[in-house]
């Protein structure tokens, strides 16, 4: 039976509320994972957090990636509502970075309720560049944080600041994870580092998105 494998988005557009500061997912790291997974014959889903049409930060978007990742690009405008998805039938969930998912990921029930239950029964949690924001705070059914105990990767501290988005953030990524137990493995700013521990495989920056992929396609073939 062929695995399947669902990417979870972002459906928030702005940094901290700014209409100046365009901001959602970066695409290529949806785009790079479903066209893996995709090619390793894996059934593939897109769900956002309010479902519907994403916003791509327009930073994330040239004239070399448009044409190669148009099949997602219009996906990407008709999603599910992460709360409608029957997120038992996959094997696998990846959730992709962007800044928007600073603002969306963390707190989100569903979002919450998913990983506690993948965690539990051995299923596979993947997370790319600031994707690792779905893990911020959540807790697993016995009250402990999901990622204590656990390696996990994601945008470092040293990366944010070179974004001069630090102050922009509700919270710094690296600073939360580690907080909550996780061993952070921090990797050299914007170069691919790719974390696997236990049942999570992580990446640090949009450089790490196919690494990550491919640690998946892995890991469930």
């Amino acid at each position: 039976m062929s695995k399947s494998v669902l990417i979870v988005v972002t459906s928030h557009d702005t940094i901290a509320g700014d209409k100046d500061k365009p901001t959602g997912l970066w695409l290529s790291e949806a785009a790079e994972p479903y066209i893996a997974f995709q090619g390793a014959g894996f059934k593939v889903d897109i769900a956002s957090t309010k479902g519907g049409s994403v916003p791509i930060d327009p930073n994330s978007v040239d004239d070399n990636s448009a044409p190669r990742f148009s099949e997602v690009t219009r996906l990407l405008q008709n999603t599910e509502r992460i709360k409608d998805v029957v997120y038992e039938r996959y094997d696998a969930i990846f959730f992709a970075g962007g800044h928007g998912a600073m603002f969306d990921f963390p707190g989100d029930p569903d979002i919450q309720n998913i990983i506690a239950y993948y965690k539990d029964d051995g299923r596979i949690i993947s997370a790319v560049c600031h994707g690792p924001a779905a893990f911020a705070d959540a807790k697993t059914k016995d009250g402990k944080f999901l990622v204590d105990g656990i390696k996990i990767t994601g945008f470092t501290n040293e990366e944010e600041e070179a974004m001069n988005l630090t102050e922009e953030m509700p919270f710094l990524l690296q600073s939360k994870l580690a907080s909550n137990g996780a061993g952070f493995v921090e990797g050299a700013p914007m170069e691919e580092n790719v974390v696997t521990s236990a049942n999570f495989v992580t990446g640090q920056n949009p450089a790490s998105a196919q690494g990550v992929a491919e640690a998946v396609i892995n890991r469930l073939k």
